[in-house]
């Protein structure tokens, strides 16, 4: 985690005592008192409250946050609801379900002033209605201990986790309901291709793979590398994932396997029909200002999206960012999403 020291200065920063670290607007707007914005986002929305309150007090602008499940189940209710928008500005829609939601006119467009410090590398649409906050690439996470002690040697591919010896290792997430589990099958798909794919999944299936609803289940329950000491050592989680497992002799006790991961971008947006559209824009501006871009690996174990930040100590050795994580477009993602989801339905639950 970042030191004390460094904190404390980001929200010094943050409150506008010096020149140089202004995040939006001058402080005008507090004189009728501050502005409230709802923020529509995840449940693991996680930001220090002095850095929102110091927010408040430079901007007078104050974020109310509203918490709507997953990345999933946050695109959906932000569909369902776009005729009567619940919120002013989302967070936490990610780039496996960027597609539903622009393709359903969610999002305004709006370009901020900081986009260009690194988010504009993760750009979706050319109308910039969604701007990249956090990457948290999904991988295929191992309990490094359970190999050791086993003498078995750990996986570290797709082919791998095919393989007899390492037979009921396995737990993914159910990609109709989570996250992380569409990204995993999305990074199947980019690996073997959109024809073979389900053969991959029923080579997964003899080998005993379990699916389960989320990333809470399968991480904290399930899997044995995390605090819940589960029956599985071998998961879909995040690269970062391991950061989280460091002891206190600096080492985790888990490891992500580089050559699984899937690009996996969390984004944010201007809610299109809300009541407070200018002010909207500046929390943009804020989510991807130095000052909160600080807090999103400490606080929520992704990788800021702007260009350097500092991460906390570690992360470099236990969690560092693949180099080559897997992909698809936008495109491949929109027209292929709901029939893969189907057939992957058809393959492991039928």
């Amino acid at each position: 985690m970042k030191s004390s020291a460094a904190r404390a200065a980001a929200v010094v920063c943050l409150a506008g005592a010096l020149g140089g670290c202004t995040l939006v607007g001058g402080s005008s707007d507090n004189a009728q008192g501050p502005v409230t914005v709802t923020l529509v986002t995840h449940d693991s929305f996680d930001a220090p409250q002095e850095v929102l309150d110091a927010f408040e007090k430079q901007s007078g602008i104050k974020i109310v946050v509203q918490k709507s499940g997953d990345a999933g189940a946050l695109t959906n209710k932000l569909v369902l609801t776009k005729a009567n928008p619940i919120g002013d500005v989302a967070y936490g829609v990610d780039s496996t379900f960027a597609s539903r939601a622009l393709g359903e006119g969610v999002f305004e467009p709006y370009t901020s002033p900081e986009a260009d410090r690194g988010p504009q590398r993760y750009a979706v649409d050319q109308e910039h209605r969604l701007s990249a906050v956090d990457l948290g690439d999904v991988c295929v996470n191992i309990d490094t201990g359970y190999f050791a002690g086993k003498g078995l040697t750990p996986p570290a591919s797709f082919e791998d986790l095919a393989d007899p010896k390492y037979k009921d290792l396995l737990v993914v997430e159910n990609p109709a309901t989570s996250s992380p589990g569409l990204a995993f099958l999305f990074a199947t798909i980019a690996k073997y291709g959109e024809t073979a794919w389900p053969d991959y999944w029923t080579r997964l299936k003899e080998n005993g793979v379990k699916s389960v609803s989320g990333w809470e289940e399968a991480y904290t329950q399930q899997f044995s590398g995390s605090s819940g000491k589960g029956p599985r050592p071998i998961v879909v989680s995040y690269a970062s994932s391991p950061a989280a497992e460091i002891g206190q002799d600096g080492k985790s006790r888990s490891k992500a396997l580089l050559d699984t991961c899937y690009r996996q971008v969390e984004y944010a947006g201007v809610l299109a029909g809300g009541k407070q559209a200018d002010k909207a824009r500046k929390v943009i501006d804020f989510l991807l200002s130095q000052q909160f871009q600080v807090t999103v690996a400490q606080k929520m174990y992704v990788y800021p999206s702007r260009q350097g930040v500092e991460l906390p100590p570690g992360w470099a050795q236990v969690a560092p960012l693949p180099d080559k994580a897997a992909s698809l477009t936008p495109d491949q993602v929109q027209a292929g999403r709901e029939k893969w989801i189907g057939q992957w339905r058809s393959l492991l639950e039928g």
